[in-house]
């Protein structure tokens, strides 16, 4: 996670413009409060409170706990945009309207890359109309402009907050890969996310979805980026990114101080183990120049995620020519995007053991992905449980249960059951495991079953 910047599950704006919460003489003039009530007025009825119950596995047990965000109503059927983080792992999800409807919704599909979920609130069929919002797809946000950020700050239901843009390309390290952000000073705080950001036209522009500091320095996802993730999403349920294992610099790298001599291009500075990239002859310090014969121009950091987006939307298996610049000379290879697929991996919860596993993936544990490609590592250790007293510890890399490898979850659900069916005649499990590189190996005793005594 980006050092100072979280995201907003639970939040709290300033709630300087709110029907019934005006005081005082307004330093921007009728007109503008006029303007500013009018698109608030639009968009206000269309935000959604919302209540989350979801399975949390990191203490090593699977306990489940009550979060809170904000959405935002896009049709009259009651479909409704948030964040990811706001529903990732949800076993249950309540939301509440403006006119105080409350709906449990059905998750449609959900992206952790760019962090936007679609919902579905299930309604009955005699249902009174939904009010929703209308999003301003065209990307002509500019550096000062006035914006409304609206959501359910601290669980205190819906707020309202006005600012300006401070900028309307910001580039976020770590932080959205196919796109650039909105930062406004508008206040946004936990509790924001998934609420709309909204022009003086009463459109919504962005999604709230990180804050810092005090919240008065946010980030928005533009609805450029939310409107191709919310269709697909709507389509297929995922966003179905392609991958090609391409790691990349833009020809003016300031944080790193390289500067490339070439008038177009981006820079290839490495590729992933077993990408199609490296598969198919890539080598660093290539220079793509075109992409499907299409030009490819990646100055700065700023043009890097329209390049990543383009790129992930490439269809799968099907070759597209890569135009390179090799030692000064173009050679064009053919490369063949493959779907990217999860980009977290599943966890189970080992009760009895009191720790709970997860799936090595490539995109979400890189240095454990460097040991054991296909694996799983210790996710969560309960505080008081026999796993701790085994002194295993999170990113523990799983080898064997007793003479059994363990490859999956799969694996592992089948060793644990074994071990649970024989419990009768052995009440020890040897654990072969990769701590930091090295091998070591541990007995984890369960004889004892504290949930029951």
């Amino acid at each position: 996670m980006y050092k100072v910047i979280f995201p907003v599950v639970m939040g709290v704006a300033l709630a300087v413009l709110s029907a019934g919460c005006r005081s005082g003489a307004n330093p921007y003039g009728a007109d503008f409060q006029n303007t500013i009530t009018i698109a608030k007025n639009k968009v206000f009825p269309a935000v959604v409170y919302i209540k989350v119950i979801r399975d949390n596995l990191k203490a090593g047990k699977n306990v489940a706990n009550t979060v809170s965000g904000s959405g935002v109503v896009i049709s009259a059927d009651g479909e409704v945009v948030t964040n990811h983080h706001v529903v990732d792992k949800a076993t249950e999800i309540r939301c509440l309207l403006y006119d105080g409807r409350a709906y449990t919704a059905k998750l449609i599909g959900s992206d952790k890359d760019t962090d936007l979920a679609l919902l579905k609130l299930e309604r009955p069929e005699n249902d009174a109309p939904l009010p929703f919002a209308e999003f301003n797809y065209s990307g002509n946000v500019f550096d000062g402009d006035f914006v409304m950020a609206m959501g359910a700050p601290w669980g205190l239901n819906r707020s309202v907050s006005i600012g300006i843009v401070s900028c309307s390309t910001r580039y976020l390290d770590g932080h959205g890969e196919y796109t650039l952000w909105y930062q406004t000073d508008a206040a946004i705080l936990p509790g924001n996310s998934g609420g709309p950001l909204v022009n003086t036209s009463g459109e919504v522009i962005g999604i709230n979805t990180l804050g810092m500091g005090t919240g008065a320095l946010a980030f928005s996802i533009p609805a450029h980026t939310a409107g191709y993730v919310i269709a697909r999403l709507r389509a297929y349920g995922d966003v179905n990114w392609a991958w090609l294992g391409l790691i990349l610099q833009p020809l003016r790298d300031f944080d790193r101080n390289i500067y490339f001599d070439y008038p177009d291009g981006v820079v290839v500075s490495g590729t992933e183990p077993g990408s199609p990239a490296r598969r198919e002859g890539i080598l660093p310090q290539d220079v793509i120049v075109a992409v499907g014969g299409k030009p490819v121009n990646v100055q700065t950091s700023e043009d890097m995620p329209a390049f990543r987006r383009m790129l992930g939307l490439l269809p799968f298996d099907q070759p597209v020519p890569f135009d390179v610049l090799r030692d000064g000379k173009p050679v064009r290879l053919q490369l063949t995007p493959r779907a990217k697929g999860k980009v977290e991996g599943d966890i189970l919860d080992l009760p009895r053991w009191e720790f709970t596993a997860r799936a090595i993936n490539r995109f979400d544990n890189n240095d454990l992905y460097f040991y054991r490609p296909d694996g799983v590592f210790v996710y969560g250790v309960h505080y008081s449980g026999q796993a701790n007293r085994a002194q295993l510890v999170p990113n523990d890399i799983i080898v064997k249960v007793n003479d059994t490898e363990i490859h999956s979850l799969e694996d592992l659900k089948k060793a644990y059951d074994t071990a649970l069916a024989d419990i009768d005649n052995k009440r020890k499990t040897l654990i072969t495991l990769l701590r930091n590189g090295a091998l070591q190996q541990t007995v984890i005793d369960f004889s004892s079953d504290f949930d029951k005594e």
